[in-house]
Protein backbone atom coordinates (compact mmCIF):
# COMPACT_ATOMS: atom_id res chain seq x y z
CA UNK A 1 0.00 0.00 0.00
CA UNK A 2 1.31 3.41 -0.89
CA UNK A 3 1.68 6.00 1.88
CA UNK A 4 -1.73 7.53 2.48
CA UNK A 5 -3.42 5.02 0.15
CA UNK A 6 -6.46 2.86 0.75
CA UNK A 7 -5.99 0.15 3.40
CA UNK A 8 -7.10 -3.25 2.10
CA UNK A 9 -8.94 -5.04 4.90
CA UNK A 10 -10.02 -7.92 2.65
CA UNK A 11 -9.00 -9.02 -0.85
CA UNK A 12 -10.55 -12.48 -1.26
CA UNK A 13 -11.85 -14.04 -4.44
CA UNK A 14 -15.41 -15.42 -4.44
CA UNK A 15 -14.28 -19.03 -3.85
CA UNK A 16 -12.28 -17.95 -0.80
CA UNK A 17 -15.21 -15.95 0.55
CA UNK A 18 -17.48 -19.02 0.68
CA UNK A 19 -14.92 -21.78 1.32
CA UNK A 20 -15.92 -24.22 4.05
CA UNK A 21 -19.59 -23.19 4.02
CA UNK A 22 -22.06 -26.06 3.69
CA UNK A 23 -24.86 -23.99 2.14
CA UNK A 24 -27.00 -25.46 -0.64
CA UNK A 25 -25.66 -24.89 -4.17
CA UNK A 26 -28.63 -22.67 -5.12
CA UNK A 27 -27.84 -20.35 -2.19
CA UNK A 28 -24.16 -20.02 -3.20
CA UNK A 29 -25.12 -19.43 -6.84
CA UNK A 30 -27.35 -16.48 -5.84
CA UNK A 31 -24.48 -14.71 -4.02
CA UNK A 32 -21.79 -12.33 -5.17
CA UNK A 33 -18.73 -10.74 -3.58
CA UNK A 34 -18.64 -6.95 -3.58
CA UNK A 35 -15.88 -4.57 -2.60
CA UNK A 36 -16.87 -1.67 -0.39
CA UNK A 37 -14.99 1.44 0.65
CA UNK A 38 -15.38 3.06 4.05
CA UNK A 39 -13.67 5.31 6.55
CA UNK A 40 -12.09 3.35 9.38
CA UNK A 41 -11.95 4.44 13.00
CA UNK A 42 -8.39 5.52 12.18
CA UNK A 43 -9.84 8.20 9.87
CA UNK A 44 -8.30 6.56 6.78
CA UNK A 45 -9.97 5.03 3.74
CA UNK A 46 -10.34 1.25 3.83
CA UNK A 47 -11.60 -1.33 1.38
CA UNK A 48 -13.34 -4.48 2.49
CA UNK A 49 -15.71 -7.04 1.06
CA UNK A 50 -19.20 -8.39 1.60
CA UNK A 51 -20.82 -11.58 0.33
CA UNK A 52 -24.42 -10.68 -0.51
CA UNK A 53 -27.40 -11.83 -2.55
CA UNK A 54 -26.94 -10.52 -6.11
CA UNK A 55 -30.26 -8.66 -5.96
CA UNK A 56 -28.99 -6.51 -3.06
CA UNK A 57 -25.48 -5.69 -4.25
CA UNK A 58 -26.36 -2.28 -5.72
CA UNK A 59 -28.25 -1.28 -2.53
CA UNK A 60 -25.22 -2.04 -0.39
CA UNK A 61 -22.74 -0.44 -2.76
CA UNK A 62 -24.82 2.77 -2.60
CA UNK A 63 -25.06 2.60 1.21
CA UNK A 64 -21.29 2.26 1.54
CA UNK A 65 -20.81 5.28 -0.75
CA UNK A 66 -23.13 7.19 1.58
CA UNK A 67 -21.27 5.95 4.68
CA UNK A 68 -17.95 7.03 3.17
CA UNK A 69 -19.40 10.44 2.22
CA UNK A 70 -20.75 10.91 5.78
CA UNK A 71 -17.45 9.63 7.21
CA UNK A 72 -19.43 7.05 9.19
CA UNK A 73 -16.65 4.87 10.63
CA UNK A 74 -16.62 1.12 10.09
CA UNK A 75 -14.29 -1.24 11.95
CA UNK A 76 -13.94 -3.67 9.04
CA UNK A 77 -15.88 -5.52 6.35
CA UNK A 78 -14.52 -9.02 5.93
CA UNK A 79 -16.39 -12.13 4.78
CA UNK A 80 -17.25 -14.40 7.72
CA UNK A 81 -15.19 -17.20 6.12
CA UNK A 82 -12.15 -15.42 7.63
CA UNK A 83 -13.71 -16.09 11.07
CA UNK A 84 -14.31 -19.79 10.40
CA UNK A 85 -18.04 -19.06 9.91
CA UNK A 86 -18.31 -18.09 13.57
CA UNK A 87 -20.88 -15.32 13.97
CA UNK A 88 -19.66 -14.81 17.54
CA UNK A 89 -16.05 -14.31 16.42
CA UNK A 90 -17.05 -11.95 13.61
CA UNK A 91 -19.21 -9.86 15.97
CA UNK A 92 -16.56 -9.86 18.70
CA UNK A 93 -14.19 -8.30 16.13
CA UNK A 94 -16.84 -5.62 15.38
CA UNK A 95 -16.84 -6.91 11.80
CA UNK A 96 -19.44 -5.69 9.33
CA UNK A 97 -20.73 -8.70 7.40
CA UNK A 98 -23.61 -10.09 5.36
CA UNK A 99 -23.75 -13.76 4.25
CA UNK A 100 -23.40 -16.49 6.86
CA UNK A 101 -25.40 -19.70 6.38
CA UNK A 102 -26.69 -19.99 9.93
CA UNK A 103 -29.78 -20.15 12.06
CA UNK A 104 -31.19 -17.34 14.21
CA UNK A 105 -29.56 -17.76 17.62
CA UNK A 106 -31.65 -20.00 19.88
CA UNK A 107 -33.98 -21.19 17.07
CA UNK A 108 -34.15 -23.67 14.20
CA UNK A 109 -35.10 -20.88 11.76
CA UNK A 110 -32.59 -19.83 9.12
CA UNK A 111 -31.38 -16.27 9.49
CA UNK A 112 -31.71 -13.76 6.64
CA UNK A 113 -27.90 -13.93 6.64
CA UNK A 114 -28.24 -17.51 5.37
CA UNK A 115 -29.17 -16.26 1.90
CA UNK A 116 -27.14 -13.03 1.90
CA UNK A 117 -30.17 -10.82 2.57
CA UNK A 118 -28.98 -9.29 5.85
CA UNK A 119 -26.22 -6.93 6.87
CA UNK A 120 -24.67 -6.36 10.30
CA UNK A 121 -22.75 -3.09 10.75
CA UNK A 122 -20.37 -2.46 13.66
CA UNK A 123 -22.01 -5.01 16.02
CA UNK A 124 -19.95 -4.05 19.09
CA UNK A 125 -21.14 -0.44 18.77
CA UNK A 126 -24.67 -1.44 17.69
CA UNK A 127 -25.32 -4.59 19.73
CA UNK A 128 -28.44 -6.70 20.05
CA UNK A 129 -30.17 -5.81 23.32
CA UNK A 130 -32.57 -8.44 24.68
CA UNK A 131 -35.59 -7.58 26.88
CA UNK A 132 -33.87 -9.30 29.84
CA UNK A 133 -30.87 -6.97 29.49
CA UNK A 134 -28.48 -9.41 27.78
CA UNK A 135 -26.28 -7.73 25.18
CA UNK A 136 -24.75 -9.54 22.20
CA UNK A 137 -21.89 -9.56 21.45
CA UNK A 138 -20.66 -9.93 25.02
CA UNK A 139 -18.95 -6.83 26.33
CA UNK A 140 -20.57 -4.55 23.75
CA UNK A 141 -22.29 -1.32 24.66
CA UNK A 142 -24.89 0.76 22.86
CA UNK A 143 -24.06 4.44 23.18
CA UNK A 144 -26.23 6.42 20.74
CA UNK A 145 -24.47 9.47 19.37
CA UNK A 146 -20.98 7.98 19.46
CA UNK A 147 -19.18 7.43 16.16
CA UNK A 148 -20.25 4.28 14.31
CA UNK A 149 -23.63 3.89 16.06
CA UNK A 150 -27.17 4.02 14.71
CA UNK A 151 -30.40 5.56 15.92
CA UNK A 152 -33.75 5.69 14.15
CA UNK A 153 -32.90 9.21 12.94
CA UNK A 154 -29.53 8.27 11.43
CA UNK A 155 -29.31 9.04 7.68
CA UNK A 156 -27.91 5.57 6.92
CA UNK A 157 -30.86 3.91 8.68
CA UNK A 158 -33.18 6.19 6.69
CA UNK A 159 -31.46 5.40 3.38
CA UNK A 160 -31.78 1.65 3.97
CA UNK A 161 -35.44 1.96 5.02
CA UNK A 162 -36.15 3.96 1.84
CA UNK A 163 -34.72 1.05 -0.16
CA UNK A 164 -37.10 -1.40 1.54
CA UNK A 165 -34.77 -2.76 4.22
CA UNK A 166 -35.89 -3.48 7.80
CA UNK A 167 -33.79 -2.29 10.74
CA UNK A 168 -33.32 -4.46 13.84
CA UNK A 169 -33.61 -1.36 16.02
CA UNK A 170 -37.32 -1.45 15.16
CA UNK A 171 -37.82 -5.15 16.05
CA UNK A 172 -40.45 -5.79 18.72
CA UNK A 173 -38.82 -8.30 21.07
CA UNK A 174 -35.16 -7.44 20.64
CA UNK A 175 -33.36 -4.27 19.64
CA UNK A 176 -30.80 -5.55 17.13
CA UNK A 177 -29.15 -2.23 16.34
CA UNK A 178 -26.48 -3.61 13.96
CA UNK A 179 -28.91 -5.67 11.85
CA UNK A 180 -30.58 -4.76 8.54
CA UNK A 181 -32.45 -7.19 6.27
CA UNK A 182 -34.36 -7.23 2.99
Amino acid sequence: MAEGGVIMDSAMDFAGSVVGMAAPREVIEALCLISVGYVGFDGRLHEGQLVVHRELASDLEAIFVLMEMLKFPVTGAIPVARYGWSDAASMAADNTSAFNYRRIAGTNQLSSHANGRALDINPRRNPAVHPDGRIIPAGAAYRPGTPGTFTGEHPIVGALLERGWRWGGHFEHIRDYHHFEK
